[in-house]
């Protein structure tokens, strides 16, 4: 920024996070990525809280990604480790060393006034973007500062007894305008498909339909001789094409001509008749599980219940459905030693790092630029398509733009794995809910666990597990992981079990949270917010849900009503009450759940991936149904006021969804619904028994 004289402001580091210029502008770097969500403006507020820096002067970059530096650990405690930005982690993880690090900040702003005044340390103050001697009436701005200071290679040692009570914050806790959202109005926001280098090539790939066949043979001199058309790479999976311009590369990619190899996992699979499999597997003949969690004795229990209640949960495959299809720039430098990348990705230093593996070479040798991403859902903790980007540029030593396709994007996800739920519960003679199993079955590993755990339900016996299988699909983390199918399952099964005892689900729950004050704050803040109890207009009905994810706790109502002619089911209004520890950012925060709630509705009313034959059956969102505007319910989104420590809040409103909305239809039909989603075909098939 030029100064007063028209000469640019001289720029000064203090310390890995921050640069003062003298003209008083503050630059703050942001280590997450950025992909609607809000970090760009969370993270550094939290850092420029404990600075006292003044907010109108702050300027905001993307960090180098230096995940040494810039990143964090999994308990959120710590620097170094992972700059990943998923579940939910990024304001949690980063809380406490952000406000650590503009706490050193603010010292050695003070420690530097105290030297040049000669007065001591703590006879100084700060406000915004000021060190203030209040004795003498003394106002020194940041930017005058940073004129003389010296900033020691190591920054002073700052404990956390001595960060700001949250009754000082100035930003924390209040709204302030989001820093993405002018550069997104007008344009100017760069995302990785607007990045344009000099010499720069296009590039296109077909992959197999079959996930992860090979290909065989393919037109190869066909396809060079094509106008614009500079080269082709044949990869493990498909065939690229690379030209001068995007209609070449369409071109190319609509002549291929590929036989592709047989012997892939997925050849043959279908997942209809492969899921309705699932229920063998989780019966007593199938394969022993992996244990997730086990208390007491949940067979003792269940054999002496004095009722027993067992239903199946089901969902399908799920597609992220994120906004920009994925896209990457690269180029590998003439010796192939090295290369520049621009993408948006939530794991920039896991895709710089597979770029180096890719080209065999330290990773200092890559240059990684991120960008912002249209919607992630952790599709983009991926580094597939980054990578795909570097084969391409070393083949031509040229910079390329790789571009998937929307129908790319479907066909050759990495989806939401389907999965079978079984349930059983037993009640003993008063009543009480003393036996719980859960049984998952499906394939994604890991990923089907996620949310199967009911840590605030007291129930003294309980066995919970999981049955793996292997179809050759590939899976990913999808938003909140296996929370919207699990909790769909869980919830569900706790109205069946209510409904069977003629208890009213909302007090069912308060009964089972009972040794969870927080929990049960939330649950009757949701249920206030909806009048729970009150009758609902005219032919429609409500239901209840609660779920932990990311450290938040959180309790939903949805009300709905059902066409009985075409079994379409619609969602009119939902309430939400949350408690997130301290919200650093209210208005952004309540988007993010209001977007939670969207995406789990979303997946609860119309998403669905099938394979057929080993091949993805949908293409385009003409067959892959997703909420739209006209769908869309009046949300309403209250935070419980706390003093703990920042939870996640991006998902925690999206595994509600699925339990809210079938408890609805069970209170509103008397009959469950058990296959997520609830198309209408499913709806009209509940309906007649």
């Amino acid at each position: 920024m030029p100064g007063a004289d028209g000469r640019p402001a001289a720029e000064h580091a203090f310390g890995a996070w921050v640069r003062i210029a003298t003209d008083g502008q503050v630059l703050i770097y942001n280590p997450a990525a950025e992909m609607g969500q809000g970090s760009m403006t969370a993270l550094p507020v939290i850092l420029a809280e404990e600075m006292d820096a003044d907010w109108d002067r702050v300027r905001i970059e993307h960090s180098p990604v230096e995940p040494t530096v810039y990143g964090r650990s999994w308990g959120g405690r710590g620097s170094g480790g992972t700059m990943m930005t998923v579940g939910s982690m990024a304001v949690r993880g980063y809380f406490t060393n952000l406000r650590l690090a503009g706490a050193q900040i603010r010292r050695v702003l003070l420690d530097n006034v105290a030297r040049e005044w000669n007065v001591p340390a703590g006879e100084l103050t700060t406000e915004p973007g000021v060190v203030v001697h209040a004795s003498s009436g003394r106002r020194i701005s940041y930017g005058e500062i940073a004129a003389f200071a010296r900033v020691p290679s190591e920054l002073p040692e700052v404990g956390e007894a001595e960060l700001k009570s949250p009754d000082d914050f100035r930003l924390i806790g209040h709204s302030v305008p989001r820093h993405d959202i002018p550069a997104k109005t007008d344009g100017s926001a760069r995302y990785g498909m607007d990045v344009r280098v000099p010499g720069m090539l296009y590039g296109m790939i077909v992959r197999s339909p079959v996930h992860e066949a090979r290909p065989a043979s393919f037109n190869e001199a066909e396809l060079r001789a094509l106008p614009g058309v500079i080269s082709t790479v044949t990869l493990d999976y498909g065939v690229g094409v690379i030209g001068e311009t995007v209609e070449a590369v369409f071109a190319a990619r609509d002549a291929m001509n590929i036989e592709w190899a047989g012997g892939a996992a997925a050849e043959g699979f279908d997942s209809v008749p492969a899921l309705e499999s699932y229920a063998d597997i989780a019966g007593p003949d199938g394969a022993p599980g992996r244990t997730i969690s086990e208390s007491g004795d949940a067979a003792a229990a269940l054999e002496g219940a004095a009722r027993r209640y067992e239903a199946d949960f089901y969902n399908d495959y799920a597609y992220h459905a994120q906004m920009e299809p994925l896209n990457a720039v690269a180029a590998v430098n003439e010796a192939g030693d090295g290369a520049e990348v621009w993408a948006g990705t939530q794991a920039a230093d896991g895709a710089r790092s597979a770029v180096a593996s890719t080209l065999g070479v330290p990773v200092e040798r890559v240059t990684f630029h991120p960008c912002y991403l249209g919607g992630g859902f952790g599709r983009r903790s991926m580094s597939d398509y980054v990578v795909e980007a570097v084969h391409l540029s070393r083949a031509v030593r040229r910079p390329v733009k790789l571009i998937w396709t929307r129908e790319d994007d479907v066909q050759y996800g990495a989806f939401r794995p389907q999965s079978l739920q079984r349930m059983t519960g037993g009640v003993d003679a008063g009543g009480d809910l003393t036996a719980w199993t859960h049984c998952v079955v499906g394939d994604g590993g890991g990923l089907l666990s996620s949310g199967i755990r009911i840590p605030y339900y007291d129930i003294p016996n309980q066995r919970i597990e999981s049955r793996g299988v292997s179809h050759g699909v590939r899976t990913k983390h999808w938003r909140a992981v296996g929370h919207g199918p699990n909790k769909f399952a869980i919830e569900a099964f706790i109205d069946d079990i209510a409904r069977g005892e003629s208890i009213d689900p909302y007090q069912f729950r308060r009964t089972l949270l009972r040794d969870a004050p927080r929990a049960v704050a939330v649950l009757d803040e949701a249920a206030g917010m909806a009048g729970w109890g009150e009758r609902p207009p005219s032919g429609r009905a409500r239901g209840i849900a609660f779920a932990e994810r990311s450290g938040s706790l959180a309790a939903g109502v949805a009300e709905i009503s059902v066409d009985e002619t075409s079994g379409r089911t619609r969602v009119h209004r939902f309430w939400c009450a949350v408690d997130g520890g301290i919200i650093v950012q209210p208005d952004n925060a309540r988007a993010q759940i209001e977007g939670g709630i969207v995406t789990g509705l979303s997946s609860a009313l119309f998403e669905r991936v099938t394979v057929r034959d080993g091949r993805v059956e949908q293409s385009n969102y003409h067959d892959y149904s997703i909420l739209r505007m006209s769908d869309m319910p009046e949300i309403d989104v209250r935070f419980i006021p706390s003093r703990e420590p920042p939870m996640g809040l991006g998902e925690s409103g999206t595994p509600l969804a699925g339990g809210a909305v079938a408890n609805a239809f069970a209170a509103l039909t008397g009959r469950p619904l058990r296959h997520m989603p609830f198309s209408p075909e499913r709806v009209l098939e509940a309906l007649e028994g």
